[in-house]
Parts: C-alpha cells; structure tokens; sequence
C-alpha cells in the first residue's frame, strides 16, 4: 500500500463506495500524483489540528465518471485530487471540526461545512473561501445548521 503522507494511503484517497457499485475504476492517475500528496499534506495539518484523532476519508479522488455519478460539479477539485471530504468523530461534529479549522492558521483553499462532514481543498483558485451549504444553497460563512 502506497502511503502519501504518515496517515494517509493512495488507496483511502481512491476509495469510493458508488465506484466499487458501478465497477468504475477510480485509480489517481500518474499526472495526478502530487495533488494527491499535497492533499495528503494539508490532511496530515488537520489530523493534528484535531488531537491526531483518526479520520475517516469519504472523498478524495474522484474520477469523471464518478464524479458525474455523484452528481459532482464539472469544475470540482475533486476531479484534481485537490478536495477531501471526511469526518472525524472522536474529536467531534463536522460543525465542531470545520469551527476549529477557520480558528486555525491552516491554509486551504475552501472549507465548507456540508452537514455530515467537511469539504477542504487545497488552496489554488479559492484562498480561505469558508461556506456553508443548506438545503442545496451556499452561504459565505461557517454557520451551525
């Protein structure tokens, strides 16, 4: 197993329950690599940022057809292998992770707390772009649902 970062595997950033459903190959391609280990990077910030609690990955790498399948955004970083979706129970709720992540002095491109868990990327074309989605909508700050 190829580890890109000390807690995190290429296969955890691969894993997809829709693709292992629809027999989709979700493999990180070569080109892709160092996205990835960026996102293993930022990853391994927040891990301590959370008292190295382990977290649980939903969503790194998302092929284009799974990414379609998921009814992911054309333009998603997860196309990139640039986002990460997760959970960290032991430490708290997704709410309570991504207050603790906009308190940090993390950089990250977008933090948006979705409900069930958190989205991050890594920062490129957003720089600290903190949201919150609700019912299919977006609003521009970190707020409890």
């Amino acid at each position: 197993m190829l580890m890109l970062s000390p807690h995190f595997s290429q296969q955890e950033f691969e894993k997809s329950e829709r693709a292992e459903r629809l027999c989709i190959n979700n493999t990180i391609p070569q080109n892709l690599m160092l996205n990835a280990s960026k996102t293993a990077l930022l990853m391994e910030q927040i891990r301590k940022l959370l008292g190295d609690k382990p977290i649980t990955i939903n969503s790194v790498y998302r092929s284009p057809a799974i990414n379609k399948a998921v009814g992911g955004a054309k333009t998603s970083e997860h196309l990139q292998a640039l986002a990460c979706d997760f959970i960290c129970p032991q430490f708290g709720t997704p709410y309570e992770i991504a207050k603790a992540i906009e308190a940090s002095n993390i950089e990250y491109g977008q933090l948006i707390y979705e409900g069930s868990w958190v989205h991050i990327s890594v920062q490129g074309k957003h720089k600290l772009k903190k949201l919150t989605m609700k019912k299919g909508k977006y609003f521009d700050s970190i707020i409890n649902l």
